[in-house]
């Protein structure tokens, strides 16, 4: 069997494209629609045609071109159910705990509120990949848009369960500013002082940050460490309550 393959693009200003094609089945799901020209130039550059948008929340930065891209390829749009009303031209709903089969690629659904109240990530575990959006950034997280810290802190430990070996995509290119966060509240792990070296490298070569080991996030993203008793440490928060820390850190980011 053919491995799947996984393409990752930019779209608009800093949002990130993905297209993830399935060799044996013909599938391609696109995660999130930003764009209508990068994907449709990412999706002729391949040779493969659409067949699925997996659409992960709301914002128009992220179901910009679904109409488009439904029309040109006749797509079946995917998204949260609990924000169905708000996503154009959406097809069916899922929600978290649904395990599916979409255009022949196994599809495990996780809720992840806290950005929005619908958020949902989407975890390939034959791809070993991991779309996370707006809930997880590679040395971030998304803001309290519509939920709060207890319920992002939760999301954020679903996608902490899973395993190290699993490469991290989200919507944004955000990893730069985020590593310099991460630096200010976090300064004494060295783990984190090694990845912010392999940031400015990539970035000053042009590459993209992403994708990256959720191994190395769970070690160096300070949002996924509110209980670590060494970042609790260097906040002045020893032994407080995670999702106390937790927004505290998101606090911090707000005005960053």
């Amino acid at each position: 069997m053919a491995d799947i393959e996984i393409r990752q693009f930019m779209c608009r200003s800093d949002n990130f494209g993905v297209l993830v094609h399935d060799p044996a089945s013909g599938g391609t799901l696109s995660i999130d629609a930003p764009e209508e020209g990068p994907i449709v130039a990412a999706l002729e550059a391949a040779g493969w045609q659409l067949t699925h948008i997996l659409t992960t929340h709301h914002h128009t930065d992220h179901v910009a071109a679904n109409e488009a891209l439904k029309a040109r390829y006749g797509a079946e749009i995917l998204g949260p159910e609990k924000e169905r009303a708000k996503i154009p031209g959406i097809d069916r709903t899922v929600t978290g705990g649904d395990r599916l089969t979409v255009g022949g690629i196994a599809v495990e659904v996780i809720d992840t509120p806290g950005h929005t109240i619908g958020e949902v990530s989407y975890y390939l575990p034959d791809a070993k990949a991991l779309f996370a959006a707006d809930a997880l950034f590679s040395l971030g997280c998304g803001r309290l848009f519509e939920g709060d810290a207890a319920m992002l802190w939760e999301s954020l430990k679903r996608l902490r369960a899973l395993p190290d070996e699993t490469m991290l995509y989200c919507g944004h290119e955000y990893t730069t500013t985020n590593a310099r966060f991460s630096v200010d509240v976090d300064p004494g792990n060295p783990a984190l002082r090694n990845r912010v070296e392999v940031i400015e490298r990539l970035r000053i070569a042009g590459q993209p940050t992403l994708p990256v080991s959720l191994g190395e996030e769970k070690h160096t993203n300070p949002f996924l460490r509110a209980d670590n008793a060494d970042l609790q440490a260097e906040m002045k928060m020893d032994g407080a309550d995670p999702v106390a820390v937790f927004a505290a850190l998101r606090e911090k980011r707000n005005g960053y």
